[in-house]
């Protein structure tokens, strides 16, 4: 799975390098040193501030009494940063997030649920945003065949708002049992939370409706507030344009990451998605890819200390974290 992980990865970068040498390397290089040590901070925290906020949503999903607010915000951060900067990593980031609620007292069933319903909830969202952003697309009255592509993109992820309400009934299929035992196999930890937990958990959470709403309504104000990092970098990059642009290309650009999801960090899927949405709007290609490496910044800038944090809450190094995960994949495979 790693290596085909690595693999995906070096397609990935293969296209990024293609799309950037054919639009002109200078250029592109040119239009990126313009957002300046003073945005690429100003980007950052405004990623920061939705991965907080994501915390939130996350905590509201669990009756009281529940951890802290501070404690969820440092488990999401650890579970963004995972997910960002190890996309080869076995386990992701969302298992070590359950795992790590886990050791704040949370009850396991209730917090593998809480992140199951997390994902859901965030997942149902952007398709709602994505559908905002294809309307958008279609009243900007851009390029027919652009906005088909578009509407099919959202056609596509549509089905993720029904799998909100499926996804936890589909929970009592025996099969699940099974892989949940797989999944303990391989990672080599005491089960997060046996699959009859799991299930009280999210009933627990399904009936706690208000959380249910509330978190529903800070991820979806979080996927808004995404927008702005495109909406502060094409200002940064000499080429203001609407909010409502902004909410386009943020939004349609969710959908093509999503859309890779096979390739690491979507690169070079990225980079192709924000060419076709910015030359709809008459952004040039090479800010285009720009636009998307400004994207990037912040991946790095709140990953690396997340990754740090990450270690600090596991109480060892991160070398340890993975030999131990190795060696139980081993073993797995030895039974």
């Amino acid at each position: 799975m790693k290596k085909a992980a690595a693999f995906g990865l070096f397609l990935g970068l293969l296209l990024f390098a293609a799309l950037t040498f054919y639009e002109g390397a200078g250029d592109v290089a040119h239009a990126f040193a313009q957002i300046g040590l003073f945005g690429a901070l100003t980007i950052a925290a405004l990623r920061f501030v939705q991965t907080f906020g994501a915390g939130f949503a996350w905590r509201f999903l669990i009756p009281k009494p529940r951890p802290a607010p501070w404690i969820f915000c440092q488990l999401r951060w650890v579970r963004e940063s995972i997910n960002n900067l190890l996309p080869v990593a076995a386990v992701g980031g969302d298992v070590f997030g359950a795992r790590l609620l886990k050791k704040r007292r949370v009850e396991g069933g209730l917090a593998g649920a809480s992140v199951i319903v997390d994902l859901l909830a965030q997942t149902a969202t952007q398709a709602a945003f994505t559908v905002i952003g294809v309307i958008l697309l279609f009243y900007a009255g851009v390029e027919a065949d652009l906005t088909l592509a578009a509407v099919v993109g959202a056609t596509v992820m549509v089905p993720a708002i029904a799998g909100f309400w499926l996804a936890p009934r589909l929970l009592s299929m025996p099969a699940l049992d099974r892989l949940a035992e797989k999944i303990e196999s391989q990672t080599g930890w005491p089960s997060v939370v046996g699959l009859p937990a799991l299930r009280a958990g999210l009933d627990v959470i399904l009936r706690h409706r208000s959380g249910l709403a509330r978190a529903l309504a800070i991820h979806m104000t979080i996927w808004f507030i995404g927008a702005l990092e495109i909406y502060f970098a094409l200002h940064l990059l000499g080429d203001p344009r609407s909010f409502a642009t902004a909410v386009t290309i943020e939004s349609l650009g969710h959908a093509v990451k999503a859309a890779g999801f096979l390739i690491p960090g979507a690169w070079g899927v990225q980079e192709g998605g924000f060419i076709a949405l910015c030359a709809a709007f008459g952004i040039a290609s090479p800010n285009a890819i720009a636009l998307s490496l400004i994207k990037r910044i912040p991946d790095l800038l709140c990953g690396a200390p997340g990754l740090l944090l990450w270690r600090r809450l596991e109480g060892e190094s991160l070398s340890a974290l993975f030999s131990r995960e190795k060696r139980a994949e081993e073993e797995a495979r030895s039974v």
